[in-house]
């Protein structure tokens, strides 16, 4: 069995560590849309054209299920693949429900980290309306930050200014977790936990979406634990050095055997 991840970059990775470290005897096919990314400054039918385009291509390569590891391509075009395919399909969105029920009793608020098409998306704000009782969560688009994750920037002196910058409206003591709602941003995770209060959680959804894919191919009926972990790299650009990235963004997540506070 291979399990198709997609995402615009690397982002996706991270995700497909985390199914690695779940099912790590299946077989994996990982595509980057190199060609456009990222995603979150683009327009809704761009990216529906592309994330189609990609999943098509994937889709020739037989795959047996596909997760969607983009939180913004998944609120843009979730519905119409499922539509499209019969294979298991899982997508992603920010872990704002687990956020809510896990800081409902601290009285403190949620702040919900996204790329500014995630959270224009009706899907974002029907999640929010759906969860969020109290009004207790609250939104920042961070357009830059996958810019700088596929450039590879994790100098924390960079990165520390650039967070500093777009949190100093905000009073830190108010909030009790920070959602990471792009696969992007988890690699920031560790600069982020230096920078944000101590009392300050850090969530995304990635466990929460490996779960949900172990649980769709149990009710799909396929046969799990039939690969050798195998996985292959493809993207849209087919560009060598992106290749190469992508393998060196696994090694990296594998050696450091990361796992945030990670919720479904």
């Amino acid at each position: 069995m291979t399990i198709g991840f997609f995402d615009s970059g690397i982002g996706g990775v991270t995700v497909l560590a985390e199914s690695l470290r779940r099912l790590p005897a299946e077989d994996y096919l990982y595509m980057a849309d190199t060609l456009h990314v990222p995603y979150g400054t683009k327009s809704k039918e761009d990216v529906q054209i592309y994330v189609l385009e990609a999943v098509d291509r994937m889709i020739r390569q037989g795959i047996d299920a596909l997760v969607v590891a983009c939180n913004t391509a998944t609120s843009i075009t979730i519905n119409e693949l499922r539509e499209r395919y019969s294979l298991p399909i899982i997508g992603m969105e920010p872990a704002v429900k687990p956020a809510v029920e896990m800081n409902r009793a601290t009285g403190k608020k949620v702040l919900v980290f996204a790329t500014p098409l995630t959270l224009q998306q009706p899907r974002y704000y029907a999640l929010v309306s759906r969860v969020d009782e109290e009004g207790i969560v609250e939104s920042l688009p961070l357009p830059e930050l996958v810019h700088y994750c596929e450039a590879l920037q994790f100098d924390r002196k960079i990165m520390g200014d650039y967070f500093r910058s777009k949190l100093a409206s905000y009073d830190l003591n108010n909030y009790g977790i920070v959602v990471l709602g792009c696969t992007h941003y988890i690699y920031y995770e560790e600069i982020l936990r230096e920078l944000l209060p101590p009392h300050i959680q850090i969530v995304d959804g990635n466990v929460g979406t490996v779960r949900r894919l172990m649980a769709q191919l149990t009710r799909y009926g396929i046969t799990a634990d039939k690969g050798s972990g195998r996985v292959r790299f493809m993207c849209t650009g087919d560009e060598p050095e992106y290749l190469a990235k992508m393998q060196t963004a696994l090694t990296l997540l594998q050696e450091a055997a990361v796992t945030p506070v990670s919720s479904e």
